[in-house]
Formats: C-alpha cells, structure tokens, sequence
C-alpha cells in the first residue's frame, strides 16, 4: 500500500500545477465540450507515459534526446498559436456562457488540439516517464502498485478538474469572466512557451 500512496502522492504533486493542458481541460469543463472524453484522452495518456516510464523507456528518451528537442520546439509553436488564439478572443470577442445553447464543435478537432497538448509537452516526458520512471525502481518488488497509485492519481485529477468546472458556470455566464479566462489561458501557454524556448 505504501508504493501505491507513494505513486499516487508523487504523480499528484507534478501534475497539480497549472499548465497548459490543465488550463484547455478547465476551459473545456467550464463550456461543457466532450468534458468525459477530453478527461479520458489526457489520463489514458498519462497512463500510458507513466507505464513506459517504468517499463524503461525513460532510457530510451535519455538516449535519444532528439525526441525532446522535437517536443521541445513542437510544443512551443503550439503553444504560441493558442496563446495568440486566446488572446485574440479576449480582445475581440464577447462571450458568455448560455446554459440552454448547445454549441455544436468538431469531436476530431477536440481530440487533436487535446492531444497536442498532451504529447507536445517535454514536460510530460520529463514527469511521466523520465521521474516517476526512474523512482520506480526504488520500489523493486512493487512497481505495479507504483504504477497503479500514479497512473490512478491521474484519473482523478483529471476527472475532478474537468467536471469541478462546471461549478464555475454561474460566473462565465458574465462576459467579462470568459474575457478573463481566455487571457489566462493565453498568458499561460505563452509563458510555458517561453520556458521551453529559453531552457
């Protein structure tokens, strides 16, 4: 049980932080948009990184660097556009959160911008499979209940953020606080943009 606990603490912990992925599934909670599927996506990912961290693949990306230089520089493009995109919809757009309107988006759209945000992070690599990978093997013996307590820890936090969300619709019904949203959300993916590009 403690491996488990252990996992479970550890993976919490890196993945509590605001980011940019965190900032898209709030978003995405807040506006109730594919909410149960954009939660799967990004805690099946995790749990899948987390897997190969253990099962050794964080050798492999230490011996090929390569493939964080590509997440690196492919992240932060990403994450430049976005930014820009939500600036430009705080700037020049009105929004307001209408309980009884359905806005229709594409589910091939959701699902693709979900996933770049998830597997263009270098940060995911650095957590998933590359830390919780190698403090594995301080639990010889145990790594399945390490794994298990991380990759659990993922689904709840994911879940609790995506549908925690919709707590907060009475307030976006205001436009000023989607006009906020979208600033924040736009200032984060920028500034963790800048930390990919400057380190």
């Amino acid at each position: 049980m403690s491996a488990y606990l252990s996992g479970f603490s550890l993976s919490l912990s890196l993945i509590l932080a605001i980011g940019s992925q965190n900032a898209f599934v709030l978003k995405q909670g807040i506006k109730k948009h594919y909410v149960f599927l954009v939660c799967l996506l990004c805690a099946f990912s995790d749990a899948l990184l987390i897997s190969l961290g253990v099962a050794g693949f964080g050798v492999v990306v230490e011996q090929f660097p390569e493939i964080e230089v590509f997440a690196r520089y492919g992240g932060a493009a990403f994450l430049i556009a976005y930014a820009l995109l939500s600036f430009r919809s705080a700037f020049t757009e009105t929004h307001a959160l209408d309980e009884n309107a359905s806005v229709p988006r594409s589910i091939w759209k959701t699902m693709a911008v979900c996933l770049a945000f998830t597997w263009l992070n270098p940060h995911v690599y650095l957590d998933t499979v590359v830390l919780l990978g190698s403090i594995s093997t301080q639990y010889e013996g145990q790594q399945l209940e390490f794994t298990l307590g991380a990759i659990t820890a993922s689904f709840t936090f994911f879940f609790s953020l995506g549908y925690g969300a919709r707590l907060l619709s009475p307030l976006f019904q205001n436009p000023k606080s989607w006009k906020f949203l979208e600033f924040f959300v736009g200032l984060t993916m920028l500034t963790i943009a800048s930390s990919l590009l400057l380190t």
